[in-house]
């Protein structure tokens, strides 16, 4: 590059400033101007030319937002001017009380208020200096606080300078770093993956990644700053009112609430509120509570203080969301699926707004994780309609009488095994056809279309089935030809409507083996499973009696099907259930195998769609099955040969698409005759 071409200072400068304003709007208005890749261009642009020109490097350069590490702890810096806490309203009546004493000792009775959420972060403190950061302080005891001003810098939500060409002399911000749920959520997900402590909550997360003497750390955080005052600016007119200053932060730079509202009376106030608190659990960060400021900065004057607290503001908090209290006993419940959870019986606590006596444990690594023992004192947390939860365990308030948590070895419900697989979390019931907890939907997925389809036992009905006390096992299913007096009792159930459904049952009992195996609601055993099963056992004696190591030979099933499959069959009333089933006329035809070298489309995969007329799509997927062919559901790049009878749709134009051959119905006549399977 010439002389002439070379970059200049100029441009440098102007680089500075095209990366702040997409900083600005990416971090503070939420409205990006350019895609991450741009950004990082424009970023690795500017760091080769201060790499080449150190001279012209400038303290608000993105660049410079990540320091060195302090030599020492943080300094301890005097506040300008005090950081003060706030009084409290409890209620509606406190907060009307509020403004009963304004209107008293100003002597009006229109009072405008500026509402604000009360965001659950770090409060801190912003010096600039013609419009250059040059410190951020803590709030420490509200008279003091340390020094983090290298660790601030590296969060993109504060300018390093004011957006302005005329910035006062002084001024400092005051405002909250908090981190979204998000972030904390994902902050906690790798500190799982790494083995390291969790944070309690966002504010704690906020509040230790603030602290960190590495500023490195402090950057690789997700927080966020958002400007809600103003402790002293020199040398500026600021608006009589506490809303106006705000828009005017946002105009130099600051991000603020975008929920702040200026509003006129405390009826005004408390519609806020309310508002608010439900808004509160759709929220993308935590808040605590409202903030309520009288607007008129004149009138805050007027106003003063009492004591550490000003008399023209106040915080009405929401119900606390997090309490402690002692866990007395763990009972275990089991779910639909079969998970069997852990739930901490708790010493009654109001907390969120309700009172809570269970709280969630999720699984035994979380237990084991949190450390969590019976008669411990632990934080219980309950956001909005969330579940309550133990987020921590109080250590130093741990009892002698403290005991392990014991997993049980049998279902709580059903007694039988219970099930866990290496690298899940989850422990499960192995009594998939006789436990109650699971009873209704094994009972719908039992009698689906795909299963032993059943018309006209839907769900409604099955649980309707299930609260009479008719249906107890998939058994009882073909036993409710004995019980149609108790069937016409029941609502919207008919003459007709219950011969319908026993004449349905009936024309059940003859199904498929897959369709059968796949109707037992066996782990990871779906469709395509059941038929492979079929297609390798061809019986379901040899299923039934087969090994794990006897199923690992089956295509498509891995160690983890194996398990879940010879599980469920060592459970006796598993087994039991089977053979009533069978006892009752749950039959399939005989599913003749072939030897393997008779097996001529063995290696072969099909997919059959479309209607046929001379045969059900059940018998030509058993048929392509005996041939050794695998059926599959749907085409892909893999699959060998269609077939397709009439109305075949997108799976035919797909097949036609990738060239995969195609055969019509006499086409598949022919190919079964020539193996004599027709």
């Amino acid at each position: 590059m010439s002389e002439k071409n070379s970059p200049s200072l100029a441009d440098m400068l102007a680089l500075v400033e095209r990366l702040n304003d997409y900083s600005y709007a990416y971090h503070v208005k939420d409205d990006p101007m350019v895609p991450d890749a741009e950004y990082d261009r424009c970023y690795r642009e500017l760091q080769a030319l201060e790499s080449a020109h150190p001279e012209w490097i400038q303290s608000h350069s993105p660049t410079q937002r990540v320091g060195e590490k302090p030599d020492t702890g943080f300094a301890t810096v005097s506040h300008s001017v005090p950081m003060l806490s706030l009084d409290n309203a409890f209620d509606n009546e406190s907060l009307q009380g509020f403004e009963e004493r304004i209107i008293k000792l100003l002597g009006l009775n229109d009072i405008s208020y500026c509402c604000e959420p009360k965001l659950d972060g770090l409060a801190i403190s912003l010096r600039y200096e013609n419009g250059a950061l040059v410190r951020g302080v803590t709030r420490g005891d509200g008279l003091a606080g340390e020094d983090i001003s290298a660790n601030l810098r590296t969060l993109p939500s504060i300018p390093l300078r004011l957006r302005t060409a005329t910035p006062p002399p002084v001024l400092e911000v005051r405002g909250e770093v908090y981190m979204p749920r998000a972030g904390f959520a994902k902050l906690n997900e790798q500190a799982i993956a790494k083995g390291e402590k969790t944070f309690v909550n966002p504010r704690n997360a906020a509040a230790g990644s603030l602290r960190q003497l590495d500023p490195k750390i402090t950057a690789s955080r997700p927080l966020v700053f958002c400007a809600y005052g103003i402790g002293l600016a020199e040398g500026w007119q600021q608006p009589d009112s506490h809303y106006e200053s705000l828009q005017q932060l946002a105009g130099w730079g600051f991000k603020i609430n975008d929920l702040m509202e200026r509003v006129a009376g405390v009826e005004a106030c408390i519609d806020y509120y309310n508002n608010l608190a439900e808004q509160r659990d759709q929220l993308s960060y935590d808040i605590d509570g409202i903030v309520y400021k009288v607007d008129s900065i004149e009138q805050q004057r007027q106003l003063g203080f009492v004591a550490r607290a000003p008399r023209w503001a106040i915080a009405r908090k929401f119900p606390a969301q997090e309490e402690v209290t002692q866990i007395i006993g763990v009972d275990f419940q089991v779910g639909r699926t079969g998970a069997i959870t852990p739930v901490a019986r708790l010493k009654p606590v109001f907390v969120g707004g309700v009172t809570v006596s269970n709280a969630t444990l999720h699984n035994k690594d979380e237990i084991a994780r949190l450390g969590v023992m019976v008669n411990d004192w632990v934080v219980i947390r309950r956001a909005g309609d969330v579940i309550p939860q133990v987020v921590q365990v109080v250590k130093d308030r741990r009892p002698q009488d403290a005991v392990e948590v014991v997993f049980p070895a049998t279902c709580p419900v059903c007694q039988s095994d219970v099930d866990r697989v290496e690298g899940e979390a989850v422990i499960r019931c192995s009594g998939g056809l006789i436990c109650s907890a699971q009873l209704k939907e094994s009972l719908k997925h039992f009698v689906s279309r795909k299963a032993m389809d059943i018309d006209g036992l839907g769900d409604k009905l099955i649980e309707l089935l299930v609260e009479q006390k008719l249906l107890a096992t998939p058994a009882d299913i073909y036993r409710l030809r004995e019980k149609p007096a108790r069937l016409l009792a029941l609502e919207r159930m008919g003459d007709k409507s219950v011969q319908k459904l026993l004449d349905a049952i009936e024309v059940s009992k003859q199904t498929q083996l897959n369709r059968f195996i796949y109707a037992l609601g066996i782990r990871e055993v779906g469709e395509a499973t059941a038929r492979t099963l079929m297609q390798h056992f061809g019986d379901l004696t040899k299923l039934m009696a087969a090994s794990e190591a006897d199923l690992l030979e089956v295509d498509d099933v891995g160690p983890i099907v194996a398990h879940h499959i010879r599980t469920f069959f060592e459970q006796e009333r598993n087994r039991d259930i089977i053979a009533q089933l069978q006892e009752l006329g749950v039959t399939w035809p005989m599913v003749e195998m072939l030897e393997p070298e008779a097996q001529p489309l063995a290696g072969k995969t099909y997919v059959v769609t479309g209607t046929l007329s001379q045969y059900s799509r059940d018998d030509v997927k058993a048929k392509l099955i005996q041939l050794g062919a695998k059926v599959a559901g749907s085409v892909s790049a893999k699959t060998d040969c269609l077939v397709a009878g009439e109305k075949a749709g997108s799976k035919l134009a797909k097949a036609n698409d990738l060239g995969i051959p195609v055969l019509d119905e006499a086409s598949l006549q022919a190919l079964l005759q020539q193996h004599g399977v027709a």
